[in-house]
């Protein structure tokens, strides 16, 4: 990644710093992303790294979902490092082409499935307003239930986290 702020050299990492990178590349086989930046807090890259691994890969959503979750939040903050990284998850994940380029450009991506179209539009309110109105709160409730509209919000704050990392830093990838 390339980085205003200086990032720590993986070879020069203290033990608590290297355990979570360890940990990081045993989840996501890379590095890529705002890892470096929060190594200068260990405890934060710790706390960040656990939460983003529940994100990705433990919430009640499959891949297609939390990915379209993602670009929302990529295109939302203007965070290329996110969109880079994303998009090609995106795409594997089954998220087609024309949509990832719509998020891209903020537009209204044409969507199969009721869960997708409910999740952009829930997403598209809590980026916009930082809120859910009532019927949305109710339609959110009723298709996905208590536990993961919890994790939606979640994933939605983490992602948010992350974007303003790479752009507070100016992280992209090379």
């Amino acid at each position: 990644m390339k980085s205003r702020l200086p990032l720590p050299a993986i070879e020069a990492f203290n033990p608590e710093q290297r355990g979570i990178f360890d940990a990081i590349m045993s989840t996501r086989g890379s590095i890529d992303g705002p890892f470096l930046a929060w190594l200068h807090s260990p405890k934060l890259a710790d706390a960040a790294q656990n939460l983003g691994a529940f994100c990705r890969f433990g919430s009640s959503l499959d891949a297609v979902e939390s990915e379209l979750l993602i670009l929302l939040v990529a295109a939302h903050y203007d965070c290329l490092a996110e969109q880079q990284i994303h998009e090609p998850i995106a795409l594997a994940s089954g998220l087609p082409l024309a949509a990832v380029e719509a998020i891209r450009a903020r537009l209204v991506p044409l969507l199969d499935g009721e869960r997708l179209r409910l999740l952009l539009e829930l997403g598209s309110q809590l980026l916009r307003t930082h809120r859910l109105d009532e019927a949305m709160y109710l339609r959110g409730q009723a298709l996905f239930g208590e536990k993961t509209l919890v994790e939606i919000v979640g994933i939605i704050g983490y992602y948010t986290l992350v974007a303003y990392t790479l752009n507070a830093f100016g992280m992209v990838k090379e």
